[in-house]
């Protein structure tokens, strides 16, 4: 199978598929969940609450502040993660524009 070609759909397509990507794994789920829970920025403690290894937990992490979803502040030799509120809002808005258009198939109109 070949390459996405993202060029040929319009940004907001795009922002869509990879801001769903980012939420396409429940290890990220989690993640967001405990961390909107804490509402607090956490670091060390998301490996316990997952129970995935630090290298799995840390892609996780990655994956979501490129989305993002979640900020990391560096302090010391650790990284504390927060859900980033000002995309938050933003990420919700653009969720919501997507599954807010209204549809015109009656149920039995549909294959």
């Amino acid at each position: 199978m070949g390459l996405t070609k993202s060029e040929i759909f319009t940004e907001k397509q795009n922002q869509i598929a990879m801001m769903a990507k980012a939420l396409g794994h429940p290890a990220r789920i989690a993640i967001i969940q405990h961390l909107i829970e804490a509402n607090a920025c956490i670091c060390g403690e998301i490996v316990g609450e997952l129970g995935l290894a630090q290298a799995t937990v840390s892609q996780h992490l990655k994956e979501l502040k490129t989305a993002g979803f979640i900020k990391g502040t560096i302090e010391g030799t650790s990284v504390s993660y927060c859900i980033n509120t000002e995309n938050w809002n933003k990420i919700k808005e653009i969720f919501g524009s997507f599954f807010d258009v209204q549809l015109s198939l009656n149920d039995n109109d549909c294959c």
